[in-house]
């Protein structure tokens, strides 16, 4: 049977669009949210907290860790991204954020998620309440500081120093660094860069991977004046005796081990640390 020119055009159109559809189908297949996802999908399988979706928790905001002020809003980041690659290698097609206290966190008192992307560093006295993955990332403390605002490392002990509650950096500050006036604690970051910009701290002090892109999004009204060498390395947190916790463990080395936290590091981390001033205390 022979066909008209028009009959053969409507063929050969829904063809074409038969299989673009099937190339876009297969593009978002590979997204989750605005992030590339790369492995074998569902190589890996847990039992979920919540059916279907991998829940995991945060403290917000975290600007270049995950990118929105609600946990609705974040499609990309660092974290948001890392946590989308281990729910794709779980076969799992949506990551669901929860945003939450980060000393209730690092203190074991959340519950209902299946892991925890917050730039929480290892400690060993987290370790008697959470669990923690492998690492995936090394941090310092830094110096955050008003643009136009000369600090010297031989200042530091002089100055007015902001901390959040709960973390490795107040740690620091008190145990290490020892100012002379007492640091001024805060709930959490927002409220300490807000006391900056309000002139009522001269410097804040929490992990460099989080100072940076504080920095970058301020307008340049900020600027990191220096870091303190401290090892720190921040893991994926999980419920204490978590069953999930060794294969979740597995994806994350090997996400490390294939280049791909590097990848996400270079492209939501704004700016190189390395060139950043190192102080001593």
């Amino acid at each position: 049977m022979r066909f008209s020119s028009k009959t053969r055009y409507g063929v050969a159109l829904a063809a074409f669009t038969a299989v673009a559809t099937l190339s876009l189908a297969a593009v978002a297949a590979d997204k989750i949210g605005n992030c590339e996802v790369t492995g074998k999908k569902g190589e890996f399988s847990i039992k979920p907290a919540i059916a279907g979706q991998l829940t995991y928790e945060t403290n917000l905001p975290a600007p270049g860790w995950n990118n929105g002020d609600t946990p609705e809003a974040i499609k990309d980041g660092y974290e948001y991204c890392l946590a989308a690659n281990i729910a794709w290698r779980l076969g799992l097609d949506k990551v669901v954020v929860k945003n939450v206290d980060f000393d209730a966190l690092v203190a074991g008192q959340t519950k209902d998620f299946d892991i925890a992307l917050s730039q929480i560093s290892i400690t060993d006295k987290r370790k008697e309440v959470v669990q923690f993955s492998v690492p995936y990332f090394d941090s310092d403390v830094g110096v955050l500081a008003k643009k136009g605002k000369k600090v010297e490392a031989g200042d530091m002990k002089n100055l007015r120093i902001g901390v959040q509650q709960g973390t490795t950096g107040a740690d620091f500050v008190a145990d290490t660094l020892k100012p002379k006036t007492p640091a001024k604690v805060f709930p959490d970051t927002p409220a300490m860069f807000t006391a900056l910009m309000a002139n009522q701290i001269d410097v804040a002090m929490t992990d460099t991977a989080i100072v940076v892109p504080q920095a970058a999004t301020s307008g340049g009204k900020q600027v990191v004046v220096g870091q303190y060498s401290t090892g720190e390395k921040y893991g994926a947190l999980f419920p204490k005796g978590a069953a999930s916790a060794a294969t979740i463990d597995k994806i994350i080395a090997a996400l490390v081990a294939d280049g791909t936290t590097k990848k996400l590091e270079k492209k939501y981390l704004a700016g190189d640390m390395s060139k950043i001033p190192a102080f001593k205390p």
